[in-house]
């Protein structure tokens, strides 16, 4: 009964979320406040990571490939594949929920234990809209963040792949142009904009009905981040199931 009323509370936050909006010039400057703090903020952990995984996922695929008829360019191709369908919109939502998530789970749940939240309430603002929506707004600019992490990464495998002579730089582009299939960035930006959803809300929902104090801060911040990991598992298992099977 305790998970049943808890998706009954996030069903409600969410419905709270769009109701009672608060005025359009206070939103634009929360709004792009929430782009600064979780996307912008993001960018350089996310192209670190990115440049350097893709390396090693050339670099791993080169030195298991011990049959001399497989060709090079098969290096590209590895590459493209395991950045594009998954490392990018995956992996990189899975970091992004311990670093974005938490943000918001402790922003938010310290407003709650330090009764703003209660004044934002006794002020007639609807503070689900007030904090939550600007970051619902913020995290549809996600998709750019997974379009720079998948570029940096089919760059870093070329940079790896090249640097450590494993492949020409031919080779390892015609390996990223074969068999292309359009709809896998379809695919993948798809489930993008669904973990995109699960990190604004699901962070959210811990920090707003948070309960006790600082300690209790750092509990639930640490939960947000279990949760949302789980459900961007799940749905990235269901979204692939409905679409690539």
């Amino acid at each position: 009964m305790g998970y049943l009323r808890e998706i009954g509370l996030y069903i409600m936050m969410l419905k709270g979320v769009f109701i009672k909006p608060t005025k359009t010039s206070v939103l634009r400057n929360l709004i792009l406040k929430e782009i600064d703090d979780l996307i912008i903020g993001s960018l350089g952990i996310v192209c670190f990571i990115s440049f350097f995984v893709g390396g090693v996922v050339a670099i791993q695929t080169a030195l298991n490939m011990d049959n001399p008829i497989l060709p090079k360019s098969l290096i590209g191709f590895a590459s493209r594949q395991s950045i594009i369908l998954e490392f990018a919109p995956t992996f990189i939502s899975i970091i992004m929920a311990g670093k974005v998530g938490s943000f918001i789970t402790s922003s938010i749940g310290t407003m709650r234990v330090t009764e703003q939240i209660d004044a934002l309430e006794v002020m007639g603002i609807n503070s689900l809209n007030y904090l939550v929506f600007p970051k619902i707004v913020a995290m549809l600019f996600y998709p750019f963040v997974i379009a720079i992490a998948m570029f940096l990464g089919i760059l870093g495998g070329y940079t790896a792949a090249v640097m450590g002579g494993f492949a020409t730089g031919d080779q390892f582009i015609q390996g990223l142009q074969e068999d292309f299939v359009p709809f896998q960035l379809v695919y993948a930006f798809i489930k993008t904009f669904v973990f995109a959803l699960l990190l604004a809300t699901i962070p959210s929902y811990f920090g707003y009905y948070m309960k006790g104090g600082a300690l209790e801060v750092g509990k639930a911040s640490t939960t947000s981040f279990v949760w949302t990991s789980v459900f961007i598992i799940l749905s990235n298992y269901l979204i692939t199931q409905l679409l690539l099977s």
